[in-house]
């Protein structure tokens, strides 16, 4: 059988922990930072976790990690 391909975009959003939970980044965190405030830009500096609802197709898409 020949290998599976890892999808590249998922592979530079997405991080299996430990555990085999997923790790991503949060969004609205790239432009328009003036009005908010600093609170929120810090909490999302935080990492968040995939849905369960999405995870088992996330993992699909990055076989080797």
């Amino acid at each position: 059988m020949p290998k599976i391909k890892t999808h590249r975009g998922a592979a530079k959003r997405f991080r299996l922990t430990k555990t085999g939970k997923v790790k991503r980044s949060k969004a609205y965190k790239s432009h328009i930072l003036t009005k908010k405030s600093a609170k929120r830009k810090r909490n999302l500096r935080k990492a968040g976790y995939a849905s369960s609802a999405n995870e088992a197709t996330i993992k699909q898409l990055l076989p080797y990690k």
